[in-house]
């Protein structure tokens, strides 16, 4: 099975190195301030440009200003959007429209009503990413190390390609894929020594497990 994977959270340039000679077809770059993994747009140019060619480059942004994502597309030489926040089908559609990158819209599920959004987001979003919802009092919107019963999203048609997150690690990714029928996966603390610290060991066997299910 051809499964691609995104490490998500990385800050220093051996470990997005790492993880592309691992295999993973995308790298995520933070830039939501109160997390433990974001990165300024001067260190994001910095591990963009040590990307080897071919790994989709992802910035993540929560509910963010048109001025915000004109200086970050300005700044930083990205291949993907990805909105993490409260943004609206509608502020998808400005988005794609204004900035001309695609875009990968993070949805959070926690009971089957939450389903819906994989309609409403899917026929706008170039991607979706399906994560585990934060709990009402999270700080942060994604990252929290969380999975969400992943019989919810098993189904047959997805308008759009679309990754399955919330709570992955070396121990259950094959579980989850086998499970969703999920073709991509995304993870940032279930490669982590401590929040934000990424460790190449486990960047490693992550990749080994995911790459590896048939």
């Amino acid at each position: 099975m051809d499964i691609r994977v995104k490490i998500c959270g990385l800050k220093e340039p051996e470990h997005v190195v790492a993880a592309a000679e691992a295999g993973a077809a995308y790298i995520g770059l933070n830039f939501f301030a109160k997390s433990p993994r974001y990165v300024d747009f001067e260190r994001a140019r910095e591990l963009c440009l040590a990307t080897p060619v071919g790994v989709g480059k992802v910035g993540l942004v929560v509910n963010v200003d048109d001025a915000f994502l004109e200086e970050l597309v300005d700044k930083v030489p990205l291949d993907f959007l990805q909105l993490h926040g409260k943004e609206t089908p509608e502020r998808v559609v400005e988005v794609k429209a204004r900035f001309g990158l695609p875009v990968i819209k993070a949805i959070g599920i926690a009971e089957a009503a939450d389903v819906a959004q994989i309609d409403a987001f899917g026929s706008v979003a170039d991607q979706l990413l399906v994560d585990a919802k934060a709990p009402k009092d999270a700080v942060l919107p994604g990252g929290n190390g969380l999975a969400f019963d992943w019989r919810l999203v098993n189904r047959k048609y997805w308008p759009c390609p679309w990754l399955l997150a919330g709570g992955l690690t070396v121990d259950n990714v094959a579980e989850a894929i086998r499970m969703t029928g999920a073709r991509q996966v995304d993870l940032s603390s279930g490669v982590e020594s401590a929040p934000g610290v990424k460790d190449i060991g486990m960047i490693r066997a992550f990749m080994g497990a995911a790459l590896g299910v048939v």
